[in-house]
């Protein structure tokens, strides 16, 4: 079985490129160039050296002792959240703004959701001097201000979206209303592994640095390369492919995907695409989507605004069907809770994105010997309001 995409875009039958018309030329000078740019030693070396003295790469892998106590297993967590500007998002950003220059782009827009993409791009953006232009929901503004301000700092213009739900999905489409009326000089930085190909391949290879590190770093640790499961929260799915990518055809590792229930599975109020997605077609890719019988996108709903998506990636949707990936939820209250236990026990406030992916060491029962290696994803500083308000601190 392959677990990569096929030449058509496809991860079995998950992938593709249902765009406009309108949208065609700019998708495909990206998949006739993307491989090609990737593989300059060129891009390679100016990409390597921005994600050591600008990301500050590696970032840790860190044995989790008092957590893997608690658990009686093996914990490590690759922190991610130390990374400059506090998550995984950087990784993929350094790699498009390098891609856009190359490709002769001047402007870049992107879409947002917990606002730490927006923040990614509209650092690297000020890093190259680009016009930055950033959609985000309404609702998603109002409760990640802090990310907001970062944004406006950096010299970003952050643009509301108003329609729908006002979160994470309309911002993808303002976004893609942007790219129709200024196909020349725009490129469209996506966050996630999303969207039309090559976009969930080019984003899986730019944050695949994650598990490329982890190979070397447990080695070090632990003188073997390969954990024994590798776990990450899952939205759309960026950080997640980016901790899979070198595991996906290693047998031995198994790979657990968190989503958020958000109120629980069944209330109506969740994100749980695994279990209440069906075969869909959104923002340029057919995977699996919450929607109705008569096929209209279902509201999702998460404490955490990364989460908070009705789909996830295609490759993600590909290593659920074939049973490849264990697709496991927390709700926002199993989630919360794994997010203050963690800052108790080891000194580390994580992003509640991250906290999701902590929340299944009180579900699943894990061997004494067995590595079980964490992604976190972001660090929880935007998060404080939520959790201050959520547990009355």
């Amino acid at each position: 079985m392959n677990y990569n995409v096929n030449e058509k875009g496809y991860y079995g039958v998950f992938g593709g490129t249902y765009i406009p018309e309108m949208l065609y030329p700019n998708v495909e000078e990206l998949r006739q160039n993307y491989l090609k740019v990737m593989a300059e030693p060129d891009f390679q070396k100016e990409f390597q050296q921005l994600l050591k003295d600008y990301v500050g790469r590696p970032s840790p892998l860190y044995f989790a002792k008092r957590l893997s106590e608690k658990y009686n297993t093996k914990i490590y967590l690759k922190r991610e959240d130390l990374n400059h500007t506090g998550a995984h998002k950087i990784n993929n950003t350094v790699g498009q703004i390098l891609m856009a220059k190359r490709l002769g782009k001047s402007r870049i827009i992107a879409e947002t959701g917990a606002g730490q993409h927006g923040v990614a791009t509209a650092t690297v953006c000020a890093l190259m001097g680009m016009e930055c232009i950033v959609y985000m929901g309404e609702i998603d503004i109002a409760r990640q201000a802090p990310n907001v301000a970062r944004m406006k700092m950096l010299g970003a213009t952050v643009i509301p979206a108003l329609s729908g739900s006002r979160t994470l999905k309309d911002a993808t489409n303002e976004a893609i209303r942007d790219w129709i009326n200024n196909p020349v000089n725009t490129h469209y930085i996506i966050g996630s592994a999303i969207g039309p190909h090559p976009y969930p391949d080019m984003v899986t290879r730019f944050q695949s640095i994650i598990s490329e590190e982890i190979k070397w770093q447990l080695k070090e640790h632990e003188g073997r390369e390969n954990p024994d499961y590798v776990v990450a929260c899952i939205g759309g799915g960026s950080n997640a492919a980016g901790t899979y990518y070198h595991f996906l055809h290693e047998e031995s590792v198994k790979i657990i995907a968190v989503e958020a229930a958000g109120l629980g599975v069944d209330s109506g109020e969740s994100a749980a695409t695994s279990i209440l997605g069906k075969e869909g077609i959104i923002h340029g890719c057919k995977t699996l989507l919450m929607q109705t019988k008569d096929g209209q996108i279902t509201e999702p709903y998460s404490i955490s605004a990364g989460l908070d998506y009705p789909g996830v990636g295609p490759m993600h949707a590909h290593l659920c069907k074939t049973g490849r990936a264990e697709f496991m939820s927390a709700t926002d209250d199993e989630a919360m809770k794994s997010g203050l236990e963690l800052s108790k026990l080891e000194g580390i406030i994580p992003a509640i994105e991250s906290s999701h992916a902590l929340a299944i060491f009180e579900k699943k029962k894990f061997k004494e010997d067995d590595i079980v290696v964490v992604s976190l994803s972001g660090r929880g500083d935007k998060d404080l309001d939520t959790y201050i308000n959520y547990f009355k601190l």
